[in-house]
């Protein structure tokens, strides 16, 4: 029997290649060591892409780049011939503040001086390897810099009155006088990029950037308010340097993802956004990868409604009802009720809840919970009940 694995991380407890090791291990041990398992890790669009890539036959490089408060961060990227994917969150992640690396929160200043220079540095070390196609995986991202520090990273001077750089950050930007491309990455003229992401939100007003992502990195009322201007006035002279494409960037669907840096890619890169699954699943190939597949599994950590918008297992489970491939999951938990299941087309589903009721305890001990899971699905599987009891959707295990 063929099995395709395809799961996306549990978010703070295991990557996607850690859920297809400990899935793979109890599927295995129920069925002798008899199964041929595909292990396919994927993504959509944030956290985890570069894990996608290189799972799927990328090579993963790194770059020393300024991480998002300044310090230089060693971030990875992966190439295949003269494709490159790029995570964000590597070089320009929340995760990489100094205050969230110790366990806490972020804070007012990190929300409003947070730059994304460390994004653009990687793209620069993406060409430098010879890639000219560039997957943008944004999210997780600390910044609200509209991506005014990706243009910095790929050498553009952005002026005060007074021709002097400004310094790092969202709020900075209230002081731009003009942007001097002198120095811009040349090469990005043969450049393609592709911006991975599922936000549709707009750059400014209430749906941009810093009224919705803001407070998620620190930023207070007030800061949003002085953010959401700052990045208005970054319109207005990147507008005068580039012309109305900075305009009609604006309202772009994306234009807000990651602080904005979706529309410093739309804007000033011509990216093309796509949905994050979509990109995921192309340079994974799990289509064709899946054709002679018996079996499906896809999985995330928490399975909800948030998962029914577009989210890593509903793309998963398309192409699997596309190949004719039953699929089933497995993930941390589901609030999903078994009508909404069965339309999602998902033939069984197994949580981590069912072995363990405690949700912390789920979290600390995934990994030997997910190899029950695979040990009770390989068993299914050998005893010929793919399915519920009565082979029926009706009898899903959640």
């Amino acid at each position: 029997m063929r099995i395709v694995i395809a799961p996306d991380k549990f978010k703070g407890s295991l990557s996607a290649p850690d859920v297809c090791r400990h899935l793979e291990k109890g599927l295995q041990l129920a069925s002798g060591g008899n199964l041929q398992v595909i292990r396919i890790p994927v993504a959509d669009g944030g956290e985890g892409t570069l894990d996608a890539a290189v799972g799927s036959g990328f090579t993963r490089r790194t770059a020393v780049v300024s991480g998002p408060t300044g310090q230089p961060v060693e971030a990875d990227f992966a190439i295949r011939g003269h494709e490159a994917v790029i995570e964000m969150a590597t070089a320009s992640g929340l995760a990489l503040v100094p205050q969230v690396q110790q366990g806490g929160q972020p804070d007012s200043a990190s929300a409003t001086m947070a730059t994304s220079m460390g994004t653009g540095q990687l793209i620069r070390a993406a060409l430098d390897a010879g890639c000219r196609r560039i997957v943008l995986g944004v999210g997780g991202s600390a910044n609200t810099d509209g991506g005014a520090g990706l243009l910095q990273g790929l050498g553009a001077r952005l002026l005060d009155a007074g021709n002097n750089e400004l310094p790092p950050g969202g709020t900075a930007l209230a002081h731009l006088h003009s942007i001097d491309f002198t120095h811009f990455e040349p090469r990005l003229v043969d450049a393609r990029f592709v911006l991975a992401s599922d936000v549709d939100n707009p750059l400014l007003g209430a749906r941009g950037a810093a009224a919705v992502f803001g407070p998620q990195q620190g930023a207070t009322p007030q800061d949003v308010e002085l953010l959401d201007a700052a990045l208005a006035r970054f319109v207005e002279i990147l507008a005068g340097e580039i012309g109305v494409r900075a305009v009609k960037a604006v309202e772009a669907p994306g234009a807000g993802a990651a602080g904005g840096v979706g529309f410093a890619a739309i804007a000033a890169l011509a990216a093309t956004r796509r949905p994050g699954i979509d990109v995921v699943l192309e340079f994974t190939q799990l289509a064709r990868r899946m054709e002679d597949a018996d079996l499906v599994i896809t999985g995330e950590g928490s399975l909800d409604e948030q998962s029914l918008l577009g989210k890593t297992p509903m793309g998963v489970a398309r192409a699997a009802a596309a190949a004719g491939v039953p699929v089933i999951a497995v993930c941390g938990r589901t609030t999903l009720a078994r009508g909404q299941l069965v339309e999602a087309g998902f033939e069984d589903v197994y949580a981590l809840t069912q072995l363990e009721s405690n949700v912390d305890r789920c979290i600390a001990e995934a990994a030997g919970l997910l190899e029950q899971l695979g040990t009770q699905i390989g068993g299914r599987l050998a005893a010929g009940r793919l399915l519920g009891p009565a082979g029926t959707k009706e009898d899903l295990h959640v």
